[in-house]
């Protein structure tokens, strides 16, 4: 009885210290710049106002022209926009070099590397290269020419660096260029990790779940699909029988709408504690779905994954013929 006592008090200890290391802030924070690329909606749209309220210079960058006025319009004189195309490299350097000119010797506090895109999602064989091309370029690359760009402000100010994952990073529940783009997010944000301690530049990665916002509309992602859909050869269309796009689309949206979160500040709360905690967690699993479903399937053996994801796919008829 003593043991278990022991072990409770013990456990117990160790979760109040981490809780108490955890809530731990950085001290005056006020005025520090941070920069936030994909602004114009979802997660950076919110996170740009909140960090406004909150008395840090933000600097955020749109896609677009409308983005960058709305966002301006609801938030103070203190925030700045840039229009970015992160697939452009010009178009960094010419955002890297006006964010030097802003921040000049102080530095750059914070880097969220948030923009992104879904791009069609749709079985291997239905797609061409190009659909795999678009994400990888906005999600992957570009967001490693961002981040190779802000470096410099980066390490000058001992900063920051948080990259916007995906649970789609753990494990690749749809096809397309998504998942090997956020897996490939994974792999850069480890090993940036690894290479900027030594310069005092602390690095997360944040994975959301499934949220509510323009990448995840259904009706568009079923709106692509379904162009693909009617591209197909004869042949194609035959091996997964007329009836495939409906029915699967039906199971995709049934299975989407269970797992939808709505509340996109939890993952802007993760963004602050990352920039703003004196020990950042090198991971944020942020949603219930990903909590208790996505991210513990991902560390399950293959054959569970692929049984539990196929269960939520139509079967092609050439399945049904064997």
């Amino acid at each position: 009885m003593f043991f278990y006592i022991l072990l409770f008090l013990s456990i117990s200890s160790l979760w109040w210290y981490w809780k108490a290391r955890d809530g731990r802030k950085v001290a005056n924070l006020t005025g520090k710049y941070i920069f936030i690329t994909g602004c114009d909606t979802g997660f950076g749209n919110m996170a740009a106002k909140t960090f406004d309220k909150k008395g840090f210079r933000v600097l955020a960058s749109c896609l677009t022209e409308t983005g960058a006025k709305e966002l301006q319009a609801a938030t103070s004189n203190q925030l700045q926009t840039v229009l970015l195309d992160v697939r452009d490299s010009n178009s960094i350097k010419k955002a890297a070099a006006w964010i030097k000119a802003e921040v000049q010797s102080e530095g750059l506090w914070g880097l969220v590397n948030n923009a992104g895109i879904m791009g069609p999602t749709a079985p291997t064989d239905w797609l061409d290269i190009e659909h795999f091309r678009e994400p990888i370029e906005v999600n992957l690359i570009g967001l490693i020419n961002v981040t190779i760009n802000m470096l410099p402000l980066i390490k000058q100010a001992k900063g920051r660096i948080v990259n916007v994952s995906s649970t789609g990073g753990r494990l690749a529940f749809c096809g397309g260029g998504y998942c090997p783009s956020k897996f490939g997010i994974e792999g850069f944000n480890d090993s940036l990790r690894r290479d900027m301690k030594a310069f005092g530049v602390k690095v997360s990665c944040i994975q959301p779940g499934l949220f509510k916002t323009p990448l995840t509309d259904l009706a568009k992602i079923r709106k692509e699909k379904e162009i693909i859909w009617n591209r197909l050869s004869l042949d194609t269309k035959k091996q997964y029988g007329e009836e495939y796009f409906q029915k699967d689309a039906a199971k995709k949206e049934k299975l989407s709408k269970a797992c939808l979160n709505t509340d996109v500040s939890l993952v802007v709360e993760c963004m602050e504690h990352a920039l703003t905690s004196l020990h950042p967690r090198t991971h944020y699993v942020v949603g219930q779905d990903a909590k208790w479903f996505w991210t513990p399937l991902s560390r399950m053996p293959a054959d569970v994954q692929d049984f539990l994801l196929l269960r939520n796919r139509e079967k092609p008829a050439v399945s049904h013929r064997k």
